[in-house]
């Protein structure tokens, strides 16, 4: 069990003030959820979303908490109570020194971006695997620390602070030397990355999403670019630093992104104004297959994905891997081509169907509109798109979505995405509206079935040979939420589910939503 004595941990944080620190406590974790407080916890009352951690310090205390730290002015508690200006930002430096600071042992490469960031992870970590680097990451998937995998979670995006710190722990501990983390607006605007201390920072896109949370785009943009600002900031490291922005050229952010960064940048694009480059681009139901064009070096590539979007993905991790990383460009080539895919991301199902079937995770307008692109190629026939859009959350993508659909999909079948508390009716409503005005026609052009697994047995039912059927929104999670309940969904097993049935194959059964008794 990891142990560290209170004083150690708080030594390089800002402390406002001291109350009851007679003691010097010993400290065996670090939390920030007053139900995961066990004996010996140093318990972080954070503020800001639906609830107020102050709140709970009793009830933290109570169970054995030996430590306090929070915002608030407060005195007469029983234990070492510490106050500083930001809580959460603190729970990360915090969460830092109890592991022994773990980012400042490792080459730290950051990955944010609206669309992208888990295939661009998936790809330079094979690039440095083919370069022979001890590599772990950390995804929106899992943890690969090693020969271990970890999984993340259900709707994670970043990890917690003390998740986060702990993997990286843990990679440190299994001798990896360098670490590829995929980093949110989310894991940004709550501070779960900071005392990740980025050597290299990549950023895919920063187009439509979460303005929900975010409130503007430019709010939305600001919190992507700490990964970029906070390069010139890292200290100093043993193994010596890199600090170099790598910075989507086609992008409609590179001039903000290129303005902020004040360390080296290296571009990347389709523009022949971009560092690094594709050229002489063929595009393939197997794949990819590109010439990457550098300042001082040309490469072949061929990788399995397929779509335009894996073009500036790939280039992404070209240009980290042989500009920040110095690894030959043949080496990279070499890694890209071994990866086979990314789950949930383009994902064939095939059970000897006449038709393609594929799972992407595409759930903003720009993924969704990548996505149906990328699939065009792939058909002679037609494309029948699934989807919908999640409640809670951004409502302005929900007519958005649509209108793409009904732009770049022959069929679209709009369905249940997560509607958590909202009423499902409501979104489709929104949605609908948005098709039909790009001149669908309901139930000639577009449907709209609340089931997600009638949705999709109605796509393959309506697929004729040659087609190409896509389920978006989904991809790799592993949960719907209806309500506040997280029903167990997988699309991939899903759609298993609905071919087996047609073909009349033993297969998975579908998985349960409560739409299932509404239908």
């Amino acid at each position: 069990m990891n142990t560290s004595s209170l004083s150690a941990i708080i030594s390089e944080i800002p402390i406002i003030g001291k109350k009851g620190f007679d003691v010097d406590p010993q400290i065996t974790s670090i939390v920030a959820d007053s139900r995961q407080v066990q004996p010996g916890a140093l318990f972080v009352a954070t503020s800001g979303g639906s609830t107020d951690g102050h709140q709970f310090i009793p009830s933290a205390i109570a169970k054995g908490a030996v430590a306090v730290v929070g915002e608030q002015s407060l005195a007469g508690l029983a234990v070492p109570y510490l106050r500083v200006e930001n809580a959460r930002q603190s729970l990360a430096y915090l969460s830092a020194a109890f592991y022994g600071y773990p980012a400042r042992k490792l080459t730290m490469i950051g990955v944010t971006g609206t669309d992208g960031k888990t295939t661009t992870s998936n790809i330079l970590y094979q690039i440095l695997l083919a370069a022979v680097l001890k590599t772990g990451m950390i995804s929106t998937v899992n943890a690969v620390i090693g020969a271990e995998v970890l999984d993340t979670g259900f709707h994670v995006t970043t990890p917690d602070a003390p998740d986060v710190q702990r993997y990286l722990a843990k990679m440190v501990e299994a001798g990896l030397t360098h670490v590829i983390l995929e980093t949110t607006s989310h894991g940004w605007a709550q501070y779960r990355v900071d005392a990740c201390e980025f050597d290299l920072g990549i950023v895919t896109n920063i187009t439509h999403e979460h303005l929900d949370y975010h409130g503007s785009y430019e709010n939305y943009r600001a919190a992507k670019s700490r990964l970029f600002t906070g390069l010139a900031e890292t200290l100093p490291k043993s193994h010596g630093n890199i600090r170099l922005g790598v910075l989507n050229f086609d992008d409609q952010s590179y001039p903000y992104l290129a303005d902020l960064t004040k360390v080296r940048i290296a571009s990347y694009g389709l523009s022949p104004d971009s560092d690094v480059r594709a050229e002489n681009i063929v595009y393939a139901p197997s794949g990819i297959r590109f010439t990457a064009v550098g300042r001082d070096f040309r490469v072949e590539i061929h990788s399995q994905l397929v779509g335009a979007f894996n073009i500036s993905n790939c280039l992404a991790a070209l240009t980290a891997a042989i500009v920040g990383l110095g690894i030959d460009p043949q080496v990279a080539a070499r890694g890209i081509a071994s990866l086979p895919g990314v789950p949930g991301r383009m994902e064939r199902i095939d059970l000897g169907q006449n038709f393609t079937a594929i799972v992407d995770f595409a759930h903003t307008p720009n993924a969704l509109k990548v996505a149906l692109q990328a699939s065009r190629p792939l058909t002679d026939g037609r494309v029948i798109a699934i989807f919908g859009s999640a409640g809670l959350r951004d409502k302005e993508k929900r007519r958005m979505m649509a209108e793409v659909a009904a732009e770049l999909a022959d069929v679209s079948i709009l369905t249940a995405e997560d509607p958590r508390t909202e009423s499902l009716d409501q979104i489709l409503g929104e949605m609908s509206a948005g098709a039909r005005s790009k001149g669908a026609l309901e139930e000639k052009s577009f449907w709209r079935v609340k089931d997600r697994g009638e949705a999709i047995r109605l796509a393959l039912k309506m697929a004729q040979p040659g087609d190409l059927v896509i389920s978006c929104g989904k991809g790799h999670e592993q949960s719907m939420c209806f309500g506040t309940t997280e029903y167990l969904w997988d699309d991939r097993t899903a759609m298993r589910a609905a071919l087996s049935e047609l073909l009349g194959l033993a297969g998975p059964a579908m998985p349960y939503l409560p739409t299932q008794e509404k239908e």
